[in-house]
């Protein structure tokens, strides 16, 4: 990623001169990436499909069940697309689409403007958690929910 400046501040800019294996990533087809002696073969290149879609299927499966749980979800499922991505044009798609919209999300989170922003919406809102959490404390003290002496 190309930062545009040497300039403190400077805002990122994305190139779109990225290769790989030395084809222009604009250039490269959609389609499946399997071997050539298994696209040769119908059922050989159906039956690697249906692996890539039960594999690719298992990890975004992983991924969704890792939402509300810890772990890496959304990486998880996006890793999934990318298995996908090896055989099938649809998730090529979404993944060109979701790569270009994360890229401009990066693209202006770097921009200084909305740094400083953020950055200011963030001190306003963590002032007001800690005026809540003081009141709170204030009116109510420290109590714990249960009284042991009680039982």
């Amino acid at each position: 990623m190309n930062t545009g400046s040497n300039e403190p501040g400077g805002v990122a800019v994305a190139t779109d001169e990225t290769e790989v294996d030395g084809v222009d990533r604009d250039e490269q087809g959609l389609g499946s990436r399997a071997p050539e002696f298994i696209k040769a073969r119908r059922v050989l290149h159906l039956s690697w499909q249906v692996g890539v879609f039960i594999i690719g299927l298992a990890i975004v499966i992983a991924g969704v069940i890792m939402l509300p749980l810890p772990g890496p979800g959304w990486v998880v499922i996006f890793g999934g697309m990318a298995v996908w991505a090896t055989e099938f044009v649809w998730a090529q798609l979404v993944l060109r689409w979701t790569k270009r919209k994360v890229t401009e999300a990066a693209q202006k989170a770097l921009d200084p403007n909305v740094r400083r922003r953020n950055i200011i919406l963030t001190s306003i809102g963590l002032v007001i958690v800690g005026v809540l959490v003081g009141i709170y404390l204030w009116k109510f003290g420290i109590v714990m929910p249960w009284k042991i002496k009680d039982q």
